[in-house]
């Protein structure tokens, strides 16, 4: 895919990750970017490219403290500066439901929940790249 401006990801979480890879490849078209194997054969992080769009995925964890794993789909963007984005939403008076944090995938992430419930995830990570 290259590189792209792409800043905004829909995120969604399966149940069987690795069968949602495969029908949205066999049934929708898209491709496989990358996909990074979980434990018990799920898919810890997926990137899927269809057009000039990227979509990520993965397998649900069940237990962890991460948001991540109670959602089924959610919002990744990109920013800049996490730290300043975090202060503005912390601010504004959003829901932190996770505070800024290092990954071991070299991304600075934090997360909000809106109003109606949706998770937002703002971060570094840039998957298009």
């Amino acid at each position: 895919m290259g590189k792209s401006n792409q800043k905004v990801f829909p995120a969604l979480r399966y149940r069987d990750g690795a069968a949602a890879v495969d029908w949205l490849a066999r049934v929708v078209g898209f491709e496989k970017r990358l996909v990074v194997p979980g434990p018990g054969g799920q898919v810890a992080h997926a990137e899927m490219v269809l057009g000039g769009g990227m979509i990520m995925l993965g397998s649900g964890k069940h237990g962890d403290d991460n948001p991540w794993d109670r959602v089924a789909q959610g919002t990744y963007v990109v920013v800049d500066d996490v730290d300043a984005h975090h202060a503005r939403a912390k601010a504004a008076g959003a829901e932190i439901v996770m505070d800024p944090h290092d990954t071991d995938y070299g991304s600075r992430e934090y997360s909000v929940r809106d109003p109606e419930g949706h998770l937002w995830s703002f971060g570094t990570y840039r998957p298009a790249e």
